[in-house]
């Protein structure tokens, strides 16, 4: 195959310059599969709460990559044997990482194509972009697989202290201005050894793990399980709940082609084949939007109404707590709003309803993060810091919510 173009350098809001490292990356960066992410965003509705977070999958993609090669230049500075083929692997696993995040990236996680991973369709992704680049990425998918004998270049693409979180935690927090997420992904990287093949964090750099963590379970509560955010990535699995319930009955709807294949067919990972594939890079944030913004004028009161609570953000109430929504206050509410509201009783889901949101910091007993500690020991994270309450950390914590329309007492 042609190859495209040389070595190229961009201009990051975070990093400043990000050089392009190698013609095989610029390639795949340059290919449509990957250039879709610029129309994918990265934090779904969040900018409904954030204005400022507009970015999107490919800015998260580069810095990620970014990253990865500080971690890789600090591990071969310590005397970490990395080939170049190897480096160049693990940069484009991590630069292919999300690649298969459909619109809205987790706001429609399993929304679009029912019971399959955003990492499942990355692994479609670079398979077929393997068979398009003469298998040059092999490696990298085979370090995706966490295939390759050296474990540690997996756990740089997905631990508890991976690059991916290390990008996403700072951008995140960069975009909608919170700084409580901001991390010292410097600090953290240049303290990275590689001990018994597994990736470990030198003893000097635990308080700046304590803040990663920290800044994590911040962002997690203050931003991505925002009340305002959640009610709106609700409702933006509802409408197309209500879509694809409409054009089952025989409704047709305004919507792109590709959007339409996605409504009139149910995919699971068995029947994702190529063209199933080349169907889904074709959609992102633009065709979604597209149709909601045509359905706030439709005839079926659902479709409409909840289209136009997304697009005009008139969003309905959504109240947190840490206790289960009261049962008999959530009836006299669903009651209400069948006085209210011209819907039928099994509509009522796409008004009212209730849920659940769950968050785990860290993991202290699958997937620890280890400590290099002076004398020669590694020990996990919660037996070498005495700042941190990682039972609680480990548990999993839970918040429930109602939402309902904001007329309603």
């Amino acid at each position: 195959m042609k190859q495209v173009n040389k070595l190229k350098i961009i201009n990051d809001p975070i990093y400043g310059f990000i050089s392009i490292p190698t013609t095989l990356i610029f390639d795949v960066i340059e290919h449509p599969y990957f250039q879709r992410l610029r129309r994918i965003s990265q934090m779904g509705l969040s900018y409904l709460v954030y204005p400022g977070a507009h970015h999107t999958r490919y800015h998260h993609a580069l810095g990620a990559m970014f990253l990865m090669g500080k971690a890789v230049d600090v591990l071969k500075a310590k005397g970490v044997a990395i080939s170049p083929e190897e480096e160049e692997a693990v940069l484009l696993a991590i630069l292919l990482h999300d690649i298969g995040h459909g619109p809205f990236s987790h706001a429609l996680e399993h929304a679009i194509v029912p019971n399959v991973s955003h990492e499942e369709i990355s692994l479609l992704f670079m398979e077929e972009l393997n068979v398009y680049f003469d298998n040059k990425l092999s490696l990298a998918i085979q370090l995706f697989k966490k295939e390759y004998h050296k474990v540690f270049l997996h756990e740089l693409i997905s631990s508890q202290l991976d690059i991916d979180r290390m990008d996403y935690l700072k951008r995140d927090s960069f975009y909608t201005g919170v700084v409580e997420g901001n991390v010292n992904s410097e600090r953290l990287i240049s303290m990275m050894n590689v001990k018994d093949g597994h990736i470990v964090i030198e003893e000097k750099g635990i308080y700046s793990v304590e803040k990663f963590l920290m800044a994590r379970r911040l962002m997690y509560w203050q931003v991505y399980f925002h009340k305002t955010g959640l009610v709106a990535e609700r409702l933006l699995v509802k409408v197309l709940q209500r879509a694809k319930e409409l054009t089952n009955s025989g409704v047709a709807l305004q919507v792109s082609a590709s959007f339409q294949f996605f409504l009139d067919n149910t995919i699971t990972l068995a029947t994702f084949n190529d063209d199933v594939l080349a169907t889904f890079s074709r959609l992102d944030d633009y065709d979604i939007i597209g149709a909601i913004k045509n359905w706030t004028l439709h005839d079926d009161f659902v479709l409409a109404y909840l289209s136009n609570a997304i697009i005009n953000r008139r969003l309905p109430k959504i109240k947190l707590s840490n206790k289960p929504i009261d049962t008999n206050k959530f009836k006299e509410l669903q009651e209400q709003v069948l006085e209210d509201y011209p819907i039928t009783r099994a509509e009522l889901h796409y008004i009212i309803a209730t849920g659940v949101v769950k968050n785990q910091v860290y993991d202290k007993v699958n997937e620890p993060i280890l400590i290099s500690h002076k004398d020669g020991q590694v020990l996990n994270l919660s037996k070498s810091s005495a700042q941190l309450n990682f039972d609680s950390l480990h548990n999993e914590h839970q918040k429930y919510f109602l939402f309902y329309p904001k007329d309603l007492h």
